[in-house]
């Protein structure tokens, strides 16, 4: 069963713990995958303006409302992208994002990455100068787009925040601005519990919604699924790997996001379990010496030259975020 945990934002919405991720889910595949959710009590949808595939979420949408639920019963996350951070851009994007989900607001929009790209329509601007990298924007801070994201009109976003945000960035932008991000949207399994990370948002009453619960190959290393430890424990409570691994996170506070696009798999993972203390501190040390970032943009295709996260991958990036 699903337990259909509420949580609260600081701006006091209703957050629905479980969500379903559209990120990297292939073009056709999302629509059926956003129906399919939501006929089956999923009521938190996270989407992105550089996924693509927001058309595919309003088509499923226009499915499901009203006949299934009514707009205000779900909670719809989505993300400006790192071409729209010039102040003038941002409303511009939202605009056009809103149109392609065939929505009049969001209830979270998000600063997708603490890095602007140079403004134009490529969603990913070559560097003119450097072959197989992005063009950096490094003439607008983060403050400038967070200040822009803080004006939008309330009609269009419910509330604001940020993804893939650290400490040092989170500090500096709050100490710039004076205003604190109601979501940091991050990567967060046992390879990467990030501790410092979800206890500074804590303290600071900044929800955390977690990306990636299960890991991801990216990497080509072994999937979180099919660690041992996780499987025992699957095993045990007669439950999916995919669902011992949300109850993880679930049980650390913050609201997580699986992706899937079979309908199986979407319905399992809502259908939430219990650990014992025993099982999470079981999952705490797959991460102790095997500590692992799957998603670092410095090794994406085109590559970026930020260091975002100070991981060693990041060691040859010439850049830092440039947030005031």
């Amino acid at each position: 069963m699903s337990f259909r945990r509420i949580l609260t934002l600081s701006t006091g919405a209703k957050l629905p713990q479980i969500g379903l991720g559209t990120w990297l889910s292939k073009p056709h595949e999302v629509e059926n995958a956003v129906e399919i959710a939501v006929r089956n009590g999923y009521r938190h949808l996270d989407l992105a303006f550089i996924y693509e595939n927001q058309d595919e979420v309003g088509a499923a949408l226009k499915k499901v409302i009203p006949s299934v639920v009514e707009r205000e019963d779900l909670f719809i996350t989505s993300k400006l992208w790192c071409n729209g951070f010039r102040p003038e851009e941002v409303e511009k994007q939202l605009d056009e994002g809103l149109a392609q989900a065939g929505l009049d607001y969001f209830d979270l929009y998000l600063i997708h990455w603490p890095v602007a790209f140079k403004a134009g329509k490529s969603l990913y601007p070559p560097d003119t100068e450097n072959e197989g990298w992005v063009a950096l924007d490094r003439g607008v801070t983060l403050a400038d787009t967070w200040k822009a994201m803080n004006a939008l009109p309330k009609s269009k976003v419910r509330a604001v925040g940020v993804s893939n945000f650290s400490v040092p960035i989170l500090d500096e932008l709050i100490k710039a601005t004076g205003i604190v991000p109601t979501v940091n949207q991050i990567e967060a399994h046992p390879l990467l519990p990030q501790d410092d990370l979800v206890a500074y948002c804590k303290e600071n009453n900044i929800h955390i919604t977690a990306y990636s619960p299960l890991g991801n190959n990216l990497k080509g290393k072994p999937k979180l699924t099919d660690y041992p430890e996780v499987k025992e424990i699957a095993k045990r409570l007669n439950a999916t790997e995919a669902q011992v691994l949300i109850a993880w996170g679930v049980s650390r506070g913050y609201s997580v996001i699986p992706k899937s696009v079979q309908e199986e798999r979407i319905i399992s993972n809502f259908q939430q379990i219990d650990l014992t203390q025993e099982d999470i501190e079981a999952l705490n040390s797959l991460g102790k010496n095997n500590r692992t970032r799957f998603n670092i943009p410095h090794h994406y295709t085109p590559r970026w030259d930020i260091r975002i996260f100070g991981e060693p991958e990041e060691e040859t990036a010439t850049n830092n975020p440039l947030v005031s």
